[in-house]
């Protein structure tokens, strides 16, 4: 089977065995047909994205060759002059033809995009990152903005995560990433209210206010901005010891 890593360094392995991408610019057009979803590029667009400044005058055979060279190392055992199979043409441009599960962004937003997740398979998506997402092509606008949404989906999940397992009686268990999370993330309301609930249920209700007030002073120091309502209701059930907070966590609210 072929596959393709982006979540960390780009890699590609047939059978097992890793597949030589060849050059920098080469690795470009994967990278950038990668980040496409399966959907096709325009060869007017991959000429924009491959050069960052203005395209050479042979830009267009350049990325022929390129295409030509990958098709050759990702399909070793294609007939001569059969059609592609994998990375095709398909006009305006090209596209690649493969499974989600033969990507691990693809397969990650697979699985992250049931709303019905449990703990297991948001497990298993968040492992599947080994690094930043399209890490060699950072400074490019298109890896940019799609490692961007990765990380958003990455966070997002993370944040899901811990609420099912906390739901689950699990809350000793996700303190660590909890904390993590909101220390590299402070802004994120969510992540310091499911900490702050899982410091509660595991009788540390003075640290859950301090979670709480952690989060206050991160968003008046960098925001200018009071918690949000959320936030807000938690702290004041933490000091009222209100009997809803032992019972297993609510889902976390879906993104409008």
């Amino acid at each position: 089977m072929l596959t393709f890593q982006v979540l960390g360094p780009l890699a590609a392995r047939l059978g097992g065995e890793p597949v030589a991408l060849g050059r920098p610019r080469q690795r470009s057009v994967l990278g950038r047909l990668l980040a496409a979803g399966g959907q096709v590029v325009p060869v007017e667009r991959l000429i924009d994205d491959l050069y960052a400044e203005e395209a050479p005058p042979r830009a267009l055979a350049a990325v022929q060759s390129y295409v030509s060279n990958l098709r050759r190392a990702l399909e070793p055992g294609r007939p001569p002059r059969s059609p592609a199979q994998v990375l095709v043409t398909q006009p305006p441009g090209y596209a690649l033809r493969l499974p989600a599960e033969a990507v691990d962004a693809w397969r990650f937003e697979a699985l992250v995009g049931d709303p019905e997740a449990g703990p297991e398979p948001l497990a298993e998506a968040l492992a599947l990152w080994h690094g930043p997402a399209y890490q060699e092509f950072a400074g490019s606008h298109w890896a940019d903005a799609e490692a961007a949404r990765l990380e958003e989906l990455r966070l997002t999940a993370r944040e899901r995560h811990a609420g099912a397992v906390l739901r689950l009686g699990g809350a000793a268990r996700v303190i660590p990433d909890l904390e993590r999370l909101a220390g590299e993330h402070p802004l994120r309301e969510g992540a310091w209210a499911l900490l702050a609930r899982a410091l509660y249920r595991c009788g540390r209700q003075g640290d859950a206010l301090g979670a709480i007030r952690r989060a206050r002073a991160v968003l008046a120091d960098e925001l200018g901005v009071d918690p949000g309502p959320e936030l807000r209701r938690l702290e004041q059930d933490i000091l009222a010891q209100a009997p809803h907070l032992s019972d297993p966590a609510p889902p976390p609210a879906r993104p409008s």
